[in-house]
């Protein structure tokens, strides 16, 4: 029950700060959300994301910084396989299936839904 709490607490805390972003600081969602990926891309080399993963589970594995961590985290194993090379499909081999879903699920709504404009 506790881990559920934790979860909660840190997803929550990722979710305010990029809204705190957006309302104080007059950030677009894209500027906003290129700057969590940023930022936990710089969390996840630095070695700090993956422990507030195990602490929190999907409250920090879920939210889009955990995207940039993901990038960081194949780039950094590819290159210990394959050299300077495995820092580019380090990037897409990790990551590949969750862009893929993205694109994929994006596609059906858009056959599903109508768009307003």
């Amino acid at each position: 029950m506790e881990k559920f709490i934790w979860a909660f607490i840190v997803g929550g805390t990722i979710c305010v700060i990029g809204q705190i972003m957006m309302d104080k600081f007059k950030l677009t969602p894209a500027h906003t959300m290129s700057t969590l990926v940023v930022a936990g891309a710089i969390l996840g080399g630095l070695g700090w994301y993956d422990p507030l993963v195990k602490f929190a589970g999907a409250g920090a594995s879920i939210p889009i910084s955990s995207f940039g961590n993901s990038l960081v985290k194949g780039a950094l194993m590819e290159a210990e396989q394959n050299g300077i090379i495995g820092v580019l499909t380090g990037i897409f081999e990790i990551t590949s299936a969750g862009i893929s879903a993205a694109i994929i699920f994006g596609f059906l709504a858009s056959l599903v839904f109508k768009p307003r404009g």
